[in-house]
Formats: C-alpha cells, sequence, structure tokens
C-alpha cells in the first residue's frame, strides 16, 4: 500500500504526504437511504453513463453514482438517447438520476416516472453552467430566481416518496453567494442532501475551488448532508475538502475519469490510514476494453465507438500512450479498426513510466475560455 498520490513532473518531496486516518465520521444518509461511503461519482455530461458506473462500482468504494444530467422533457418525451441515460441494472445501486429542467410540472412527472421505474434517488441539475441548458432556464440560471426555484424543487419533493437532493454550484457569481440561502430554504422543504460545486456559474472552471464558501452551507443547514464537490483527485485533497469544510462526503467527477479506482482508494484511507496504488498500464488497458464492451451491449456497434472517443481519450492519456496512437484509436470507425488501434497500444506501451509500475499523474483538463460560450 502507498501514502502518497503521485503527481507527474513532482519529485518525492514535493508529492503531499499521506493524510492520517481520519476520525469516524457518522454515515452519510440521503433521508431514509444510508450510504455505504461518503464519496459520490459525480453527475458528468458523457461520461457517467451505465458503463463507466459499472467500472467504478467493480473497483469499489462508491456510496452513490449519478447519471449523466438527464432532461426532464426528453424523458416524458420518451426520447431514446435520454432514456439511454437513465439505464441500469442490479450492481448499479443505490443509484441516482439527475433530472435538469424549469417546468414544475415537467420536473414532477419526470421524477414520478423515474420513481415508477425503480431509481433510488432523484438529484435536481442547478449547478450546470453550459449555456444551452442556463438559457432555457435550467441549470446554474436556477439560483436567479431564488422564489421560483425553491417552489420548483418543492414541487418535486412532495412529488415523490424516494430522495431528493439538489446540486449547486455557490452563486451565479462573486456578488451572490446564495448556496446558503437555497440549501436552507431545500431543506425546509424536505431535500435530503445538497452537494455544492464551490465555484460560481460566472466561473465556470476557473480559479480555485472556494472552501470557505462550501463551509458556509455546512454552516446553514441544520442537519441534511452536504456534499463538497471541485478539484478533488487524490486522497490528499478529499482530505483537505473534508477537513476545511466540515462537509459530509465529498463528490468526484474528472478525478476519476482519471484515476478510477479514486473511490476505492479513499474508503482504504478511512478504515487503515493506507491506500493500494492506482492500477498500472495493464489493469487501465483492461478496464477500458471492459467499459467498451459494457457500451457495446447497449447500443450498436457504430454509436458505441463514437461515444467512446471521449472516455477512451482519458484512459490512453492516463495510461501515457503517444499521441499519434491516441490519434489512431480516435479515428476508428469499425471494431476491426478499433482492435487494431487498441492491439498496437498493447504491444507499445506506456510512452512514460513502466507497463507494470504505477504511471505518472495526467494532467486533468477542463473546459476553458468564456463560460457565456460553453
Amino acid at each position: 500500500m502507498i501514502c502518497s498520490p503521485l503527481h507527474s513532473l513532482m519529485n518525492e518531496s514535493m508529492k503531499p504526504a499521506c493524510p492520517p486516518k481520519p476520525d469516524h465520521r457518522p454515515p452519510v444518509c440521503y433521508g431514509a437511504l444510508q450510504l455505504e461511503s461518503r464519496y459520490l461519482l459525480s453527475p458528468l455530461a458523457g461520461y457517467t453513463n451505465l458503463p463507466f458506473r459499472r467500472i467504478v462500482r467493480e473497483l469499489g468504494g462508491v456510496g452513490l453514482a449519478t447519471t449523466d444530467l438527464v432532461n426532464a422533457r426528453g424523458l416524458l418525451e420518451g426520447s431514446e438517447k435520454t432514456l439511454q441515460l437513465t439505464q441500469t441494472c442490479p450492481e448499479d445501486s443505490p443509484f441516482a438520476v439527475q433530472i435538469f429542467g424549469s417546468e414544475p410540472q415537467q420536473m414532477k412527472d419526470a421524477a414520478q416516472l423515474l420513481e415508477s421505474r425503480g431509481v433510488h434517488s432523484i438529484d435536481i441539475n442547478m449547478g450546470c453552467p453550459v449555456n444551452r441548458i442556463v438559457k432555457g432556464g435550467a441549470g446554474a440560471s436556477m439560483m436567479c430566481r431564488p422564489s421560483d426555484t425553491v417552489s420548483l424543487v418543492q414541487t418535486v419533493v412532495e412529488a415523490v416518496k424516494i430522495p431528493v437532493s439538489v446540486k449547486m454550484r455557490l452563486g451565479w457569481d462573486d456578488s451572490e453567494l446564495s448556496a446558503p440561502f437555497f440549501s436552507r430554504e431545500f431543506e425546509k422543504v424536505g431535500v435530503v442532501a445538497v452537494a455544492i460545486h464551490g465555484r460560481t456559474r460566472e466561473q465556470g472552471f476557473r480559479g480555485v475551488v472556494n472552501h470557505d464558501g462550501i463551509r458556509r452551507v455546512v454552516e446553514a443547514v441544520d442537519s441534511i448532508p452536504v456534499i463538497g464537490n471541485g478539484d478533488v483527485t487524490n486522497v490528499a485533497e478529499a482530505d483537505f475538502m473534508l477537513k476545511t469544510t466540515g462537509c459530509a462526503g465529498v463528490s468526484i467527477g474528472r478525478g476519476a475519469l482519471a484515476n478510477p479506482w479514486i473511490f476505492r482508494q479513499l474508503v482504504q484511507w478511512e478504515q487503515t490510514g493506507t491506500y493500494d496504488p492506482p492500477g498500472n498500464f495493464d489493469d487501465r488497458l483492461e478496464l477500458l476494453l471492459r467499459q467498451f464492451r459494457y457500451l457495446l451491449e447497449m447500443t450498436t456497434e457504430k454509436r458505441a465507438i463514437s461515444m467512446f472517443r471521449k472516455m477512451g481519450h482519458w484512459y490512453l492519456k492516463s495510461m501515457r500512450v503517444k499521441p499519434a496512437m491516441r490519434h489512431e484509436f480516435q479515428l476508428a470507425s469499425n471494431l476491426d479498426e478499433f482492435g487494431q488501434a487498441v492491439r498496437k497500444i498493447a504491444a507499445e506501451g506506456p510512452a512514460v513510466g513502466s507497463r507494470s509500475g504505477v504511471l505518472p499523474e495526467m494532467h486533468i483538463p477542463v473546459p476553458g475560455g468564456p463560460v457565456e460560450r460553453w
């Protein structure tokens, strides 16, 4: 086992020390639903589909996994692509569906439909900063309409018996960090938990996470769990989030794409004070192929290859595969070309580091440019 998250381009003296084993914390409960761990998979558009959720669950340590954001209207209209986002399996438990929309009746009906299909929890998205979501009055723009938003959330809560949570940012911009207000009001109407990304919509992913802002949300609520989110990519950063904010749990998105073992590492650290290293080159290649097989079970060959390009990029970057080989992988248009690209990658091994050892951590990219253009 290791006690130091590895960082590329950092020497041993620069690596963060392994945090000491934390004191016992009470379990995280979403209403009557007690989570097996306090470490949650964040909803990420284009990534947290069923195949990836199956991967992280098989590796272990996930307390709750949430789908890609699901359009409430598309769900009610029976859109094939939207319905595919809600697919699950017995091993994918407990699981939440994150819905977005601005019409109370649509959100209510979508929540009831999901409850009837056996979903364990509903999460309402009011944090997405992407322009096409915001322009429709959903996502982070809900923070600009306090009264209407609280009413909408209450409508959803009262329409179902399963737990309802909300994920949001700290506020629309720095002029008013409204997450504490919303969290307090949501608790009053029956929301069981809130997840807070420690930036404003205006920030996008620029700057650093405002841990003090998340702490203010923790102080604003009476008893519901607050889940901290943002820039957690290793055990040390999760420990810092928990200690500085007082949050009950941590939600991880891009950090899990780069290291699907992170949830297992966090639970090991919490239980023993140490944790195993992430998988090596061959382990990651096996996960890549397994996740692609899961995707083929859900859709056509052509669509599976197209959908997997985004996730394949994360695997190959973390495996330190040469850019030319990553490019050939991205150009694959059928199973033969896909298999040929994978075989070349397997034969070549990593461009940096060893095949059987721990690979240097990859740089984790985030969307750039003005948030209004996303």
